[in-house]
C-alpha cells in the first residue's frame, strides 16, 4: 500500500444511508450474508458500527459490541477488490484499540474453520482460539464450525 494510499482512507460511524453498499458488499463475499434488518438493528442497537472508506468509496465495515470487559466483534468484511491490501487489518486494529479505550479487557471474534486467511490475520494481531463452537456458522449442505478467538489486551 504507497504513502498516498494511507492518507486518503478513514474510518468513521456507519449510518443507516450507507447499510444499502454494506449489503453488496456483504452479498460478494460471504455465501451466508447478514441482512440489511441485521445491520439497521447493530445501528440503531448502538453497536460500534464503523465503515472504512477510500476516497469516498466505501470499501468495509466492522460492527463491534462492547460489553463489561469484553469486546465482541460481530462482523468485519472487506470488498473482494481491496482485500490482501491491509485494509481488514486496519479496520480490525481500529477496533481493538477502541476496545482499549472502552477499557476492555480483552476482544473476542468467531471466524469459520474453514477461513484460514481470516484466521491467519487473527494470529498474527495476537489473537489466540480459545474454543470452537460446533455447527455455529450454515453452510452449503449443512453447518460450519466456527473457531472462538480471543486478543487479551
Amino acid at each position: 500500500m504507497s504513502d498516498s494510499l494511507q492518507e486518503v482512507y478513514h474510518i468513521r460511524e456507519m449510518r443507516l444511508e450507507d447499510v444499502r453498499r454494506i449489503i453488496l458488499i456483504e452479498r460478494e463475499i460471504f455465501l451466508f450474508p447478514w441482512t440489511e434488518m441485521n445491520f439497521a438493528d447493530s445501528i440503531t442497537a448502538g453497536y460500534y458500527c464503523r465503515v472504512i472508506e477510500l476516497n469516498d468509496l466505501l470499501i468495509g465495515y466492522g460492527i463491534m459490541m462492547i460489553g463489561p470487559d469484553e469486546a465482541h466483534i460481530l462482523t468485519i468484511g472487506i470488498s473482494a477488490q481491496w482485500q490482501h491490501q491491509g485494509w481488514g487489518r486496519r479496520l480490525l486494529q481500529y477496533f481493538i484499540d477502541l476496545a482499549r479505550q472502552q477499557q476492555s479487557v480483552a476482544v473476542l471474534l468467531d471466524v469459520r474453520v474453514s477461513n484460514g486467511v481470516a484466521a491467519n490475520l487473527y494470529r498474527q494481531l495476537g489473537f489466540e482460539q480459545i474454543a470452537i463452537r460446533k455447527g455455529y456458522y450454515p453452510a452449503m449442505g449443512g453447518r460450519e464450525d466456527a473457531l472462538v478467538m480471543r486478543l487479551k489486551l
